[in-house]
């Protein structure tokens, strides 16, 4: 399991509900419930939970409707819920990443405001860790 979605499986085991989301993915399921009339229903779906992670953000370009959509959803679980958003973005680049302007100074609002930073120094990939890893064990057999 990735780290990331380790700490959505934690929040469940301790009794919190909680979704593991990737940006894209969160993008895409707005748009499709935009297409069947539920949009609404999502928002009110993804406030109720104790916790969401968001993890991806800042991977690939958003469109202004895309940066709408995750201000709504921000907007309507702020201060009811906990967000976990992970990127390797760094956090000062997050402005421009959201094209600047009011969108972007709302949602980071809402981001930045109370939020715990966490932020980790550069260093391999982990992917490439675990790559290194696996082959050094190979090798030993």
């Amino acid at each position: 399991i990735r780290h990331r979605q380790a700490l959505a499986q934690h929040a469940c085991r301790s009794g919190y509900s909680a979704q593991y989301l990737r940006l894209p993915t969160l993008l895409a399921q707005f748009v499709q419930a935009r297409a069947q009339g539920t949009y609404d229903r999502l928002l009110k779906r993804l406030a109720k939970q104790a916790l969401i992670v968001i993890d991806d953000f800042g991977l690939a370009k958003m469109t202004e409707l895309e940066k709408q959509d995750l201000l709504e959803a921000i907007e309507e679980r702020y201060g009811s819920g906990a967000l976990i958003v992970t990127s390797q973005l760094p956090i000062g680049d997050w402005h421009e990443y959201l094209g600047g302007g009011r969108i972007a100074d709302a949602i980071l609002d809402r981001l930045v405001h109370s939020a715990h930073r966490i932020e980790l120094s550069s260093r391999e990939s982990m992917r490439k860790e675990r790559s290194s890893l696996k082959q050094a064990g190979q090798s030993a057999k």
